[in-house]
């Protein structure tokens, strides 16, 4: 299993239990969609098992790219001085609609985050990167990347976990 997918196996079954003892304490308890406005980007950094991944943004910022469960990665925006700007759950269709041909690889992990699953069509110099979202039916989005480093395509694909029973969901 590799280190990217532990880590987001990890956080969503931290991030449910912390709910369940938030649920049964009455107590408060800090995910990391709920850092509020204003955080510093070194306090971000130390929280929740720390980012996947971290990027340049346009405008002098950084994002970090947290694991926030098997179907889900949040996204946390940081200003030029390195305050939180916003949080978004970044796997949803409005997302992926923005995932185009002849996107550099980089976008697409500043975008989205690293894939869930990744897998290479040798024979087409491709690899192709899985992302598992709710939709609520056996549906994934895939992004192709080429040998160059650029989407070749995206869109939907079938998910195998919903090939038959001994698959985990």
């Amino acid at each position: 299993m590799n280190k990217i997918l532990r880590k987001r196996l990890v956080a969503g079954a931290l991030a449910a239990a912390a709910v369940a003892m938030t649920a049964l304490a009455g107590c408060a308890v800090v995910l990391p969609g709920s850092l509020p406005p204003g955080t510093s980007i070194d306090q971000a950094r130390r929280s929740f098992g720390g980012p996947v991944g971290e990027y340049a943004l346009a405008d002098g910022g950084r994002r970090l790219e947290f694991p926030g469960g098997y179907r889900q990665t949040l996204m946390m925006d940081f200003d030029a001085s390195g305050r939180l700007l916003q949080s978004q759950q970044v796997l949803d269709e409005a997302n992926f609609s923005d995932i185009v041909p002849g996107m550099p690889r980089e976008e697409v992990l500043m975008r989205l985050g690293h894939p869930i699953h990744v897998f290479g069509v040798p024979r087409q110099h491709l690899q192709v990167w899985n992302y598992r979202f709710f939709r609520g039916d056996c549906v994934w989005f895939q992004v192709s990347v080429g040998d160059g480093g650029a989407v070749t395509e995206a869109g939907m694909g079938t998910d195998p976990a919903c090939d038959g029973p001994s698959r985990h969901r």
